[in-house]
């Protein structure tokens, strides 16, 4: 790169996204020189076009469909309430930027150098970055750290156009709802976002090739979602395969195989959501040395973060699944120490999930299913919602806690969870399993009333045979 300006930097970060951020920043605290490269605005996917602007959207539309079926019963009055997409677009818009203010805010607090561009890989100790301008800048770097995220996987014949085939970038971003909406893919955001459009009066159908929505979940937590699609009219198909679709004037035309037989499933509108690959392709890893998997995109790393060219890390959804932003904080810290030399590993016993939908659902930990297979003395129980003093007082008795324990030790195995605040309360339940408590801890830990954490201490009472406000049956004998 003759003739081009040049700088240097003790550690380069490329992607500004949770993983990339949260490196600079800490590297910043730890005193080393530090340049981020982001092509996009800082943040990411999931600041910009995924986690934060889905949830603005999902609140608003939470808002609009509580205040129209249960605002009745419980004496909130607002007959004439309507969805305004473009004052709910705009109100997430807000919140994006004034989360990405302060994402720079902290970058520049902590010394970071933030760089917009492009950059690729021209050895094991330099980048060349290709700037908005067309400018071209090498940056030579004693460490390097990949954060470049994912991209929406394109499926051939269903590509998007950004008008009528969408991605959940483009979704996000829609100008006006459409009748009705295909959602191909029934992972966790196309059951949010497709939540989201029939809550605000768009006519969903779900199609998903597993044999439940969100694979992977615990099957429950699945198979309660499903009830509740259902009792909103929302269309699910399962183990239901994508075969062609037809684009004429009117509408959309979807034919899927489902059992061995062809059925056409129709739409204004298809938001495409069957997964994502990690955005490395274009990044030159070749040329620094970097070995990734050919198939998928990740790049290969061990427990801090380092890829098998020792000083080049890599965090986030480049690295490897699960693609959660929470993993990638954590990554992008790990790799971030290591390059300080601090004693640091990325080690857990446990990531936890939530999907924002109604009802939530959270889950940390093992299923039984994982559980027996670990060979486990494991054993489950649920309790419901139902059963809880503010569950009732918040009019939302709809749900249920599952804490699954090891007889033998009384070990917290997993704890999974379908309701309200269902989210917020799987934290205490990640500590659990981190701290190797047991369940007759959860159940001795005061927790305040009236809570939904509640529901946490009396599972595990549940568990225990010792249950205090479900009534207590003859299988539930005191284990221990």
């Amino acid at each position: 790169m003759a003739g081009t300006y040049a700088r240097s930097t003790d550690a380069l970060v490329i992607g500004g996204g949770p993983g990339g951020y949260m490196a600079a920043i800490r590297l910043g605290q730890l005193g080393k020189s530090t340049i981020l490269v982001e092509k996009g605005p800082l943040g990411g996917e999931c600041l910009n076009r995924g986690c934060i602007p889905s949830k603005a959207l999902i609140h608003a539309s939470e808002l609009y469909s509580h205040v129209r079926s249960e605002g009745p019963e419980i004496g909130v009055l607002a007959p004439d309430a309507t969805f305004d997409l473009a004052k709910a677009m705009a109100w997430k818009q807000s919140v994006v930027e004034k989360e990405r203010q302060g994402v720079q805010s902290l970058l520049k607090t902590a010394g970071v150098t933030v760089l917009p561009g492009v950059a690729r890989f021209t050895g094991p100790r330099s980048v060349g970055l290709t700037g908005p301008d067309g400018g071209l800048e090498r940056i030579d770097f004693a460490n390097a750290i990949i954060a470049t995220g994912a991209v929406p996987v394109q499926l051939p014949g269903f590509e998007t156009d950004g008008a009528r085939v969408v991605n959940a970038w483009e979704l996000l971003s829609i100008p006006k709802l459409p009748a009705s909406m295909i959602v191909l893919g029934g992972g966790v955001s196309g059951c949010e976002l497709g939540e989201f459009l029939a809550r605000v009066g768009v006519k969903v159908t779900i199609v998903e090739m597993m044999p439940q929505l969100l694979p992977g979940i615990e099957a429950d937590l699945s198979r309660e979602l499903t009830r509740r699609f259902a009792s909103a009219g929302v269309n699910v198909y399962t183990a239901s395969k994508a075969l062609r679709l037809e684009r004429t004037p009117e509408e959309l035309v979807m034919t899927i195989e489902k059992e061995g037989k062809r059925e056409t499933v129709r739409g204004e509108m298809l938001f495409v959501t069957i997964g994502k690959r990690p955005d490395t392709r274009a990044l030159g890893l070749d040329e620094a040395g970097v070995a990734a998997d050919a198939r998928t995109g990740f790049v290969g790393v061990d427990d801090q973060m380092r890829t098998n060219v020792p000083h080049i890390y890599a965090v986030g959804d480049a690295a490897r699944p699960p693609m959660l932003a929470h993993k990638a904080y954590r990554e992008g810290i790990v790799a971030a120490e290591a390059i300080a030399g601090r004693p640091t590993r990325f080690d857990f016993q446990c990531i936890p999930s939530v999907v924002f939908t109604e009802p939530e659902l959270a889950s940390v930990g093992d299923t039984l299913a994982d559980a027996l297979a670990k060979g486990r003395r494991a054993r489950e129980v649920r309790f419901p919602y139902l059963a809880l003093g503010r569950a009732h007082a918040n009019h939302a008795t709809d749900g249920w806690v599952k804490i699954v324990g090891d007889d033998a030790s009384g070990l917290v195995l997993g704890v999974h969870a379908a309701g309200a605040a269902a989210g917020e309360m799987i934290s205490e339940a990640a500590l659990a399993i981190e701290m190797g408590a047991t369940v007759r801890d959860l159940a001795g830990t005061i927790h305040p009333h009236p809570t939904y954490g509640e529901l946490i201490a009396e599972a595990a009472l549940l568990w225990l045979g010792e249950p205090m406000h479900v009534a207590r049956r003859p299988l539930d004998a005191v284990r221990r």
